[in-house]
């Protein structure tokens, strides 16, 4: 093995130094993809690269792609894991569409991300994979590394296992085990070609394996030999650099969207002064925000993880009967679980936050990839007219911000909001700037503490409303002299008693919608740098990203092009109708079959024109350039520049 050419810091960690000199080629992003197989531990890979760009100062963006069978045959294309990472020294939207480099540990990585890869792109492989079985397993016929099949891309072949096994060779772990810690040896080599810190890996592993010492040890000599291996190997004659980003003043740490949420939540009850339940059944890709809420105990977070979906609602809609604020997480398939329930909380309008992380369906679906094909059943999916506020986050950053958002609605207006992340943005990461608790809102309420009937009974009426939100009072049960009746069936308009008069249904049905109808949502903004834009694109979700990348594209082509992103989808801002009305054409991307496009002609009779995609996988910022650039050119006159 080769030695460390480094120094020892105050935790044991080596800060690895270079000392052989090579062309060095400063470049303003990259994007890397880490491919193999599902127990290859690509996640932990790209985690850390992602962990040590932040550290640097990069701006960054990951997806991580992972198999959606549990544990699939190893060696195959159904079972490889990856994920990318783009890291630049600019302010950056997407992953990126193509990875500049491939590290690929196995011919089933190599096969199921070559596609992908650009010309002349850079590809890694792990040769001591590329065996005749593992070759057949994945239908090639010949080893690609022999043949032409790689001549149009800078190969490296390099045989990570047979490193990593003689760097552990002193260490007393079987060969198995030893082979296991192939992942670090790649890590280590990349962080040697593009000049990542090292001591933060270091020291993580060391924490991670504190309670298997000899675990830790053999994942730091992997992790320096791959270190060591770009240093004094001559197949690695250029060394890249990307510098740091040029990021408003702050406080910035690596954040995924299920982590950002889950610390909008805890933000949420202590703004609002409540306890916060979350009450929910564990499901891909929502159950990070499970995991992570469960570590704030301190922070007044109850987490109970009930036997199904239906009771994870139910224990949340009852958190909320008590005078706290409930929450549950889900995916697609448990909305539909949790739809009578959600019904329920309309009927009796208390606060709910319903997170939705949208995942491909129906039914089972693509339970690890992405879509938006949620936004009809979260808008009509209840039975009768249950109108609920919706709203959805653009990034993981942002997840955040829409936490409170929602919290916010449904404490103001009593009432169920359902908050539509996705996975693309759930599982994905980038820098969050952390705000100033000085500069949250306040979500504090006020609980009803006597009789509010307007007539000399001194009875306490649960529907009575205020005037300007049609919220009604909020009554903790046990609260001395408000004793009151809810549930499902309809109740009277004030007074809440059960009622099956006509008149007062229409009644509270028309008040339960003006409700949701009057809550206050900010304006639409529009950018438009050059204020010639004839074509807006619109989006929502985690589509902000590629629309926005595309967008900057098209307008370095030349071509002026507006863009608006809705957070808001019910109700939507009230200036929608006029934003759409004033542009000659409006695209709107969703990864459905068009979903808000239909609502939005419904709405405003404005012919959206609807770019779809549910392929599992977030859009390309290339494919959005094409369709808004050929819109554009559409729109223009021939002979007219």
């Amino acid at each position: 093995m080769s030695t460390t050419n480094g120094h020892a810091t105050g935790d044991g960690s080596a800060a690895l130094t270079a000392t052989r000199t090579t062309e060095v080629n400063k470049l303003d992003r990259v994007v890397i993809r880490f491919a193999g197989d599902s127990g290859d531990g690509m996640q932990l890979t790209g985690d850390r690269f992602t962990s040590e760009a932040a550290a640097f100062g990069n701006d960054l963006s990951t997806m991580p792609n992972f198999p959606a069978e549990i544990r699939a045959p190893q060696g195959t294309i159904p079972g490889v894991s990856s994920f990318q990472v783009h890291f630049a020294d600019y302010d950056i939207l997407t992953p990126g569409d193509r990875p500049d480099v491939l590290v690929a540990m196995n011919p089933a990585a190599l096969k199921a991300n070559l596609a992908d890869v650009p010309r002349g792109g850079t590809i890694i492989l792990n040769t001591d994979e590329f065996t005749k079985r593992n070759l057949v397993k994945v239908g090639y016929a010949e080893d690609p590394t022999a043949d032409e099949t790689l001549s149009g891309f800078q190969l490296h072949r390099v045989a990570m296992s047979t490193l990593t096994q003689g760097a552990l060779a002193g260490t007393g772990l079987g060969k198995k085990d030893a082979e296991r810690c192939k992942n670090m040896f790649a890590l280590g080599l990349l962080s040697w070609m593009y000049h990542r810190p090292t001591e933060g890996t270091e020291r993580f592993l060391r924490e991670k394996f504190a309670k298997k010492p000899d675990i830790a040890e053999a994942n730091i000599l992997a992790f320096r030999a791959g270190w060591n291996y770009g240093e004094t190997t001559e197949s690695f004659v250029t060394t890249f650099e990307v510098a740091p980003a040029k990021l408003a003043r702050g406080t910035y740490r690596q954040i995924t969207g299920n982590t950002a949420l889950a610390y909008g939540l805890v933000a949420a009850g202590q703004q609002s002064g409540l306890q916060i339940l979350l009450g929910t059944y564990p499901i891909t890709p929502a159950s990070d925000i499970l995991h992570e809420l469960s570590k704030h105990k301190n922070f007044g977070i109850l987490t109970f993880q009930a036997e199904d979906e239906i009771a994870g609602v139910g224990a949340a809609l009852g958190a909320s009967y008590g005078g706290a604020l409930g929450v549950t997480s889900t995916s697609g398939p448990g909305v539909a679980l949790k739809s009578e329930a959600i019904g329920l909380g309309v009927m009796i309008e208390l606060p709910l936050v319903v997170v939705d992380v949208q995942r491909g369906g129906p039914s089972t679906g693509l339970p690890t990839k992405t879509e938006q094909a949620d936004l009809l059943q979260a808008m009509f999916g209840r039975n009768g007219e249950s109108p609920v506020p919706v709203i959805a986050p653009c990034s993981p950053a942002d997840c955040f911000d829409a936490a409170l958002e929602a919290t916010r609605i449904a404490l103001k207006y009593r009432t169920p909001v359902l908050l539509l992340s996705d996975g693309a943005i759930a599982n994905g990461s980038e820098p969050w700037l952390v705000p100033d608790v000085a500069d949250l809102p306040d979500l504090r309420v006020e609980f009803a503490t006597e009789p509010n009937a307007p007539d000399s009974s001194g009875e306490f009426w649960p529907y009575l409303r205020d005037p300007e939100t049609l919220a009604r009072e909020w009554a903790v049960p046990g609260t001395a002299g408000l004793q009151h009746r809810i549930g499902g069936l309809e109740k009277q308009d004030g007074k809440g008693s059960i009622s099956y008069d006509p008149d007062n249904h229409d009644k509270m049905v028309r008040l339960r919608q003006a409700k949701v109808d009057g809550v206050d949502v900010p304006d639409l903004v529009v950018d438009d740098p050059s204020g010639e834009a004839r074509v807006l694109a619109l989006g929502w979700g985690s589509s902000y990203g590629p629309i926005g990348a595309a967008c900057r594209r098209v307008r370095k082509m030349g071509m002026p092009i507006a863009q608006a992103h809705l957070r808001h989808l019910n109700p939507l801002p009230k200036n929608l109708g006029e934003v759409l009305r004033g542009y000659g054409k409006v695209v709107l991307p969703e990864m459905n079959l068009g979903q808000l496009a239909l609502l939005l002609r419904a709405e405003y009779l404005v012919d959206v024109h609807s770019y779809t995609k549910v392929a599992g996988l977030p859009f390309k910022a290339e494919e959005l350039q094409n369709v808004f650039a050929d819109l554009i050119t559409d729109l223009v006159p021939e002979g007219v520049q």
